[in-house]
């Protein structure tokens, strides 16, 4: 688990995508023909799969599927955070209006409510990165600590309680006692210590920890420090699924699941059409189906859908909690390529995400055996960071596929013949509070109030476009491979 330094490896695993972009952007140019014919042969969309995750115990009651045709003023597809916090704006807005959402499986099934849990400021392209425009990433910051209030208000209007654990979180750098060598430490230390203190300036509160008070606060020397954000913290995605499924259903949003759109046909009043042959027509359409609008064959070559892997550990008892040393019970991520993340339950479990991630050709799903490794290789990293949990088994173990973009930019706008399909994508894995945001300014965007969205640097975009296969598997496997060669020795 060596790694480079924390110059190179700040981006996280957005750079694989950039850099697999870059890489194989000339090649599928020169090969436009097969670039563009490639989707004609190779029809094929991501598998839906169902979520298995410790967070899905706490997912709501599944609702009763559309049943018989109908007409709204607007359809939203996905019943994710994105989907369910527009309903929720949406209803606020135009009170009068009808709102139904389609739900493929059940609320929370994808990313929403299979995540890492860390409730994070900023998007993933600025997050703790002093960039060149500090008014900017001030202003981005700004705006998604405020939705952390608004999570706080939802939370009693609805009498779901999220778990909102806001006792900050850490992202680590590596070259403590076990991790990268003295050099590598060094340097770590220099850039989180300097990075900090511009975040600060930038009036973007930020600490740098020493190994001391790392150590301290999450139980482990792996690290020889780390960068606190006081203002994050972290979340049970399941119940924030319910948070937000009520405080739609609450405003008169209505919702459908189990409910499979397979098909739009775009016009100033859409018709979409479902697996039982059930037809839905509306003026409007969002799109909030994350890494799955290639199913839909929208948003395609906006983001790849790589596959992740979580897992966790049965509750704790009060001895090996103590033992573990994780005082803050703030959760972290630490500064590899392929991150790790990291955090603990109410009930004292531990959950471990990230590293090695794959994308398979065409958007393929791992077989067991491909994600047993991968499981495996998570307790591996577990034990290493604490020994106390080498015998400590897994009880959860899961995996999904996460949009992530080239250039790990968020984009939200309208497109279409009629400009009345609208959509938000490219999370990159900072979605748990992101989506919510993205929620509210989707709805802000169909009720006429663009103009107070001017001003952010994600609206009216689409991320840089990803070619299709082979080159998109071409090029991100051997960025996978060239981070892995790198980070091995």
């Amino acid at each position: 688990m060596r790694a480079i330094s924390s110059a190179k490896s700040t981006l996280g695993r957005r750079e694989i995508l950039r850099r697999a972009g870059l890489a194989v952007a000339g090649v599928a140019g020169g090969s436009s023909a097969i670039n563009w014919v490639s989707p004609l042969v190779l029809p094929r969309a991501p598998r839906i799969d169902a979520n298995r995750s410790f967070w899905a115990l706490e997912l709501p009651e599944v609702n009763q599927p559309l049943r018989a045709s109908t007409d709204s003023d607007i359809v939203i597809i996905g019943g994710g955070l994105t989907g369910l916090s527009a309903a929720y704006y949406l209803r606020q807005r135009l009170p009068g209006r009808r709102v139904i959402v389609l739900e493929a499986k059940r609320c929370g099934n994808g990313a929403s409510g299979r995540n890492g849990a860390m409730l994070l400021t900023s998007t993933a392209d600025r997050y703790l990165i002093a960039g060149d425009d500090a008014a900017m990433d001030r202003r981005i910051h700004e705006m998604t600590v405020a939705n952390i209030d608004r999570l706080r208000e939802l939370a009693l209007a609805t009498g779901i309680d999220p778990h909102l654990d806001l006792g900050g979180a850490l992202h680590t750098e590596l070259g403590g006692a076990e991790g990268a060598g003295a050099d590598v430490g060094q340097s770590a230390v220099r850039e989180a210590t300097a990075t900090a203190a511009r975040l600060r300036d930038s009036g973007i509160p930020a600490e740098y920890w020493d190994q001391e008070r790392t150590a301290s606060a999450i139980g482990t020397r792996f690290y020889s420090g780390a960068i606190f954000n006081p203002l994050a913290g972290q979340v049970h995605p399941g119940r924030l699924v319910a948070m937000w499924k009520r405080a739609a259903e609450q405003a008169g949003a209505e919702i459908f699941e189990d409910t499979a759109v397979v098909r739009v046909e775009e016009g100033a009043v859409h018709t979409l059409r479902t697996q039982t042959g059930i037809v839905v027509r509306a003026p409007v359409l969002l799109l909030a189906t994350n890494a799955y609008g290639r199913r839909l064959g929208y948003l395609g070559a906006a983001a790849a859908g790589v596959w992740d892997y979580m897992a966790c550990t049965v509750p704790l008892t009060p001895a090996q909690w103590d033992s573990l040393g994780w005082q803050s019970a703030a959760p972290y991520d630490d500064a590899q390529t392929e991150t790790y993340y990291l955090g603990v339950t109410r009930d004292r479990r531990v959950h471990i995400g990230g590293g090695p991630v794959d994308y398979l050709f065409n958007d393929g799903t791992p077989d067991a055996h491909q994600q047993s490794a991968r499981h495996q290789a998570l307790h591996a990293t577990l034990a290493r960071l604490y020994p106390s949990l080498a015998r400590i088994p897994f009880e959860f173990l899961w995996g999904g596929i996460v949009d992530m973009s080239l250039d790990s930019s968020p984009a939200i706008g309208r497109m279409g013949r009629h400009a009345n399909i609208y959509y938000a994508i490219g999370y990159s894995g900072h979605g748990v509070n992101l989506t919510s945001v993205f929620g509210r300014i989707s709805a802000d965007l169909m009720t006429g109030r663009e103009a107070e969205w001017a001003w952010l640097p994600y609206l009216g975009r689409l991320p840089p476009y990803l070619p299709n296969e082979p080159f998109r598997w071409l090029g991100i496997q051997a960025r996978l491979a060239a981070v892995r060669w790198s980070e091995s020795r």
